[in-house]
């Protein structure tokens, strides 16, 4: 049986903002994996795996988390955004916030293509994917109505955010690597500010759903935690579900089926089920 091959989808035109990579292997797009027809809900998931900016877990945070999602009736995009590599030396910012934008700018263009719900288009990410998922959450516009590109008259704001192990903030408490790719070694004080989403979240923030482990070494659950309370001060639903035990990188917890951890897809499908957006 031969393999399938999925297609990377370009999500920019001509036109592409931002550090441009030089190898075609570095040029951002999304792979769609549409739920099946009996089950498809009208949800949409735009997915960003980790990899600390500086690579992507396209199969545990990527593949596997579509197909898991699609049994739910959910479509999902997973996101190949622009990362600091051999074609594109980092600091990288604001190629993969613009990517994500764009991402969720073309879902709601193209929903209908799709057959999902422009109103329920939600942002998932995890580790580094999780701080993008976290930016897009807390930087994003209602389109530019004026815009040429129609696509760039749509808004970006996604509708949920799931933020598994997520770095949240470029201070104290964050990853190194995923500073140093996104902003550099010695990045500007307002670019630090700008990209500690836990300071960027307001009333408008959409509902939020964060997973994390107290064992975490190597992104500290310090972070999900400054993003719920900032949640709440802002009066934004938000629910965190953590758990002791569990290392860092764990995807939806396949590998790891005797830690409670194994079971955060199920409390994540309650939590989409009590918003409704499961509903068909």
């Amino acid at each position: 049986m031969a393999l399938l091959v999925m297609m990377l989808l370009p999500i920019w035109g001509d036109r592409m903002p931002g550090p441009m990579p030089t190898g075609k292997e570095g040029m951002p797009g999304i792979y769609a994996y549409e739920a099946p027809k009996d089950k498809k809900n009208g949800c949409a998931v735009v997915v960003c795996p980790g990899g600390g900016y500086g690579f992507l877990a396209m199969d545990h945070e990527g593949k596997q988390v579509a197909n898991f999602l699609n049994q739910h009736g959910v479509t999902v995009f997973v996101l190949k955004y622009r990362i600091a590599d051999k074609n594109l030396k980092g600091p990288i910012e604001p190629a993969p916030m613009l990517d994500v934008q764009r991402a969720i700018r073309w879902a709601r263009f193209k929903s209908k293509d799709y057959g999902i719900d422009p109103k329920r288009i939600g942002v998932m990410g995890f580790s580094a994917g999780g701080h993008l998922a976290s930016t897009a959450a807390t930087h994003f516009d209602s389109g530019n109505k004026e815009a040429k590109d129609p696509i760039d008259q749509v808004s970006s704001r996604p509708d949920f955010a799931i933020l598994a192990y997520p770095v949240i903030s470029m201070g104290p408490v964050t990853h190194g690597g995923s500073r140093t790719n996104l902003i550099g070694n010695k990045p500007d004080t307002k670019l630090v500010e700008f990209y500690s989403n836990e300071k960027q979240v307001t009333k408008d923030t959409p509902p939020t759903f964060l997973v994390h482990t107290e064992e975490d070494k190597a992104v500290k659950v310090d972070n999900s935690k400054l993003f719920k309370e900032a949640c709440e001060k802002h009066g934004v639903p938000v629910q965190l579900v953590t758990y002791e035990k569990g290392q860092h990188g764990l995807g939806l917890g396949n590998t790891v089926k005797d830690l409670p951890f194994s079971k955060w897809p199920d409390e994540l499908i309650k939590w989409m089920n009590s918003r409704k957006l499961l509903d068909k």
